[in-house]
């Protein structure tokens, strides 16, 4: 018996639409290996038709008053919750992760950002009115920037496009979003939900692939290209964009050192540090994943975290049990399983080390200790359930090696010296840090790094400001 694919399609002006070529691409559940749906792989016309779409809603959305943009985010934030069944079963389909994890830890924030930003909709600030010339009055506006290029990775494909449409749609703005090839599915129930409630054009959904993400950005009608991803698709990002001087907004990769001190609470550390790390398969760029500890702890630290890492349980969505699910595709465990196999001679793998089961693509909590700072699972970035473990002497060493990697998105402090955590929070070149945790994040609070980890911010305040402009006003005041 062959069981029918379900049929995802775009979502484009209002309507539901194939591909205009009719290609499609097959879309895979990570937990079981199996092909579930099929998905538009969307071309040149497909994205000309979601611009034009975007463009001729910008002016009717951008008009609106803030307070009605604010409830129509609201209305999308109860319509999201009273659907949260529904979306977590998608998401879990789309990435095999955790029913009741991703029903508790990615909803309830998820919704609670759309609302932030229903907020921030009506805070749209400006300095004051002024007379800083003689005769003449100045005032600042505060403007969208228009049509908005949109790509969501597969990592927390859910949430990933809230932080994506939240903060534009808020602005003013109109939005073209592309989910990961690979996860679909969720992206596209949003867009179901979202149909009645924003007017035709506003939100839209274009499936495809990298070539389709490439002409989203080279398109001549966006004024901003958002992305989510890995250096290299940030990189190619920045250099289409530049060709007609478009704006960026880039959360790029992570390598989070997690720095713990001869005084942390050890017990505590490894219990928060395990979670914070192999959390979603390790599948974030926030992932305490590189950890650096005192030397006078080290052995009783990393003894600590293997016992950790083998009680914890990687497995099937439906699983109470599980702290995280697969790795999101058969290239990822690769990519996962080549950095170990390739270990040199002076690592040592404590636990995991090895891919677990033969259904869907789970690798086990691993943990790997005696590195230095140079080798390359240091230097880059896993993306899966692997935390590696170095040794320090002192502050400055602890910095040196923190600070030396080409990434710089999140980073955490545990100790009880005050001074030592101010004192690190100050030196360590990362977009957050944490201190004695890692990895809570909350809406009001900025999130982006530095240095190859991207710029602009989402989240906060400032994640609304990046998807608005500036225009100064003067009026002379003799008529």
């Amino acid at each position: 018996m062959t069981t029918e694919l379900r049929r995802l399609r775009n979502y484009i002006g209002g309507e539901f639409k194939d591909a205009a070529d009719g290609r499609t691409t097959e879309v895979v559940n990570p937990a079981t290996g199996e092909v579930y749906a099929t998905a538009p792989l969307s071309g040149q016309a497909d994205v000309d038709a979601a611009m034009a779409a975007a463009a001729a809603a910008f002016p009717g959305w951008r008009d609106t008053t803030p307070s009605d943009r604010q409830k129509a985010l609201l209305k999308i934030a109860d319509a999201f919750e009273a659907r949260a069944d529904e979306l977590v079963a998608a998401e879990s389909e789309n990435t095999g992760k955790p029913l009741g994890l991703t029903a508790s830890e990615e909803l309830p924030p998820m919704v609670d950002q759309i609302r932030f930003f229903a907020g921030a909709a009506r805070l749209l600030e400006g300095r004051s009115a002024g007379e800083y010339m003689e005769g003449m009055t100045s005032i600042v506006r505060r403007e969208p920037v228009g049509v908005c290029a949109q790509v969501a990775p597969w990592n927390y494909p859910m949430m990933m496009a809230v932080w994506k449409f939240a903060p534009a749609i808020a602005a003013g703005n109109t939005v073209v979003l592309k989910p990961s090839d690979t996860t679909p599915a969720s992206t596209v129930l949003m867009a179901e939900i979202i149909d009645s409630i924003l007017p035709k054009g506003v939100f839209n959904v274009l499936c495809g692939d990298r070539e389709t993400g490439k002409a989203m950005v080279e398109h001549s009608t966006p004024a901003m290209a958002s992305i989510t991803g890995s250096v290299r698709a940030g990189v190619q990002v920045a250099e289409s964009a530049s060709k007609d001087v478009k704006r960026v907004h880039l959360e790029l990769g992570g390598k989070a050192p997690v720095v713990v001190f001869e005084d942390a609470d050890i017990a505590k550390a490894v219990e928060d540090i395990a979670v914070a790390g192999y959390f979603n398969a390790g599948q974030d760029c926030t992932a305490a994943t590189r950890v650096l500890v005192h030397e006078s702890i080290h052995d009783e630290f990393v003894t600590a975290l293997a016992k950790t890492a083998s009680d914890t349980k990687t497995g099937q969505p439906d699983d109470e049990d599980v702290l995280y699910g697969p790795l999101n595709n058969p290239n990822q465990l690769k990519q996962v399983a080549g950095f170990i196999e390739r270990l040199p001679a002076h690592a040592k793998v404590e636990a995991g080390g090895h891919q677990v089961g033969e259904k869907g693509y789970f690798y086990a909590p691993t943990v790997v200790s005696g590195l230095k700072q140079d080798d390359e699972i240091i230097q880059h970035e896993v993306f899966g359930p692997v935390i590696t473990v170095q040794s320090f002497t002192d502050e400055a060493q602890a910095l040196e090696y923190a600070n030396g990697v080409e990434f710089a998105l999140a980073s955490s402090v545990w100790t009880k010296d005050h001074g030592r955590a101010m004192r690190m929070s100050k030196n360590l070149d990362f977009g957050c840090v944490w201190i004695n945790t890692h990895i809570p994040l909350v809406a009001e609070m900025p999130h982006g790094g530095f240095k190859k980890s991207g710029y602009g911010k989402d989240l906060s305040a400032y994640g609304f400001e990046d998807y608005t402009r500036i225009k100064h006003v003067m009026t002379s005041l003799d008529g």
